[in-house]
């Protein structure tokens, strides 16, 4: 946060397979067999060491490659992301996170659990007092369809409270994803693939997803605040 409070958790006692803000699916299919990356289930993620970093005038990023390794052994995904942190400001603090995923074996495909329930870029986030879980979603028929959440509360006993937002970059598969919500969990997140479908990666073919983060500090951001920061995002080709 921007007082330097903890607002994510990792390892988490209930869920030791929580790791803060993380991306993972829990049905990786591999041919006939399935493996599951969210609770680190025969598929695993493991650094290959390729990290790069730069900085820009306002702006700091790093970008750090990954094996998806079948039983530890076979690689079937590299995952690319990219993560880049922006100066803080009196209106918080923007932080994008772009993951690529490209196959390296045929046969590979991604689902949320059961198809219908979590999976994607997940949420969770450290002990929050007063927590207020907010989704929005614009409908259908919307000229541009936003889409973002919040999480608003006194995280990990500061002082004050903050909100953390998550934006939704329309340029992604099946936008916009649902969200889920485990409250008592302190963890949310915008899903991926769509529900009842399995998402499949053709060897050699890359799926980018995007999304940004705004952490800001005292009162949650009025909804105009937060259409502004969506459009301000979803204008963004990066």
């Amino acid at each position: 946060g921007l007082s330097g409070e903890e607002l994510t958790r990792d390892w988490a006692g209930d869920h030791p397979h929580h790791r803060g803000i993380y991306w993972a699916w829990p049905e990786v299919d591999y041919g006939a067999e399935r493996g599951d990356l969210h609770a680190l289930q025969r598929v695993f993620a493991r650094p290959t060491g390729a990290v790069r970093t730069r900085t820009g005038a306002n702006w700091a990023e790093i970008e750090a490659q990954n094996n998806w390794m079948w039983e530890d052994a076979t690689p079937i995904v590299r995952e690319t992301v990219r993560i880049r942190a922006y100066a803080g400001t009196e209106a918080g603090r923007l932080v994008d996170i772009q993951v690529r995923m490209t196959a390296l074996q045929d046969g590979v495909s991604l689902a949320r659990r059961g198809t219908n329930l979590y999976g994607g870029l997940n949420m969770r986030m450290n002990t929050v007092a007063d927590q207020r879980i907010a989704f929005h979603t614009d409908p259908p028929e919307a000229k541009q369809r936003a889409a973002w959440a919040t999480m608003h509360g006194v995280f990990g006993g500061a002082s004050r409270p903050a909100t953390v937002a998550v934006f939704q970059h329309p340029a992604n598969p099946d936008y916009p994803g649902d969200w889920v919500q485990y409250p008592e969990l302190n963890w949310f997140q915008p899903t991926f693939p769509a529900p009842n479908t399995r998402y499949a990666l053709p060897k050699g073919k890359t799926l980018t997803l995007r999304y940004r983060l705004w952490i800001s500090s005292g009162p949650a951001p009025e909804e105009s605040a937060l259409r502004a920061a969506w459009e301000r995002f979803a204008a963004e080709a990066r």
